[in-house]
């Protein structure tokens, strides 16, 4: 799960989720990055656009690169995340949705589904979006449409 470069990712998930969130969290510290764990580390329910909120304004004030969010289907964290303005959220339930999340939509958060993936699929589809760059070129005229709505 190496990235190019270490850098610091703010992770957080609902009560569906937190297992999950602990075996990504525990590959990006094995992997060199900080992590910011925002919760929840219980089972009891709680509401995903609180976390998903946590995250995201975690990457818009600088204090992450990236976000990782989790819950049952990734759905929720995803709607919840994606009315930032600064954030580009891709759900992936496989790579091929990271990757072409980060090179076409240069993807800033990540949501997966706790649900309806498994750990190994989780983690290979958290190292495709950490490694992979935004290709640019006829794609920032796409993201100068979504920044100017």
């Amino acid at each position: 799960m190496d990235a190019d470069t270490k850098t610091t990712i703010a992770i957080g998930s609902d009560h569906a989720g937190p297992a999950l969130k602990a075996v990504l969290a525990e590959a990006l510290r094995a992997a060199g990055h900080t992590v910011l764990d925002l919760g929840t580390d219980g089972t009891g329910r709680v509401d995903y656009p609180d976390y998903a909120h946590a995250v995201c304004r975690a990457v818009e004030q600088g204090q992450a690169r990236f976000g990782v969010l989790i819950c049952g289907t990734g759905i929720g964290m995803s709607i919840a995340a994606n009315r930032h303005a600064g954030i580009r959220c891709a759900l992936a339930g496989e790579v091929t949705s990271a990757r072409l999340g980060r090179q076409h939509n240069d993807a800033n958060v990540l949501a997966m589904g706790a649900r309806v993936i498994g750990d190994a699929v989780a983690l290979d589809i958290l190292a495709t979006f950490l490694t992979t760059a935004y290709e640019g070129g006829r794609h920032d005229g796409r993201l100068a449409k979504l920044a100017a709505t």
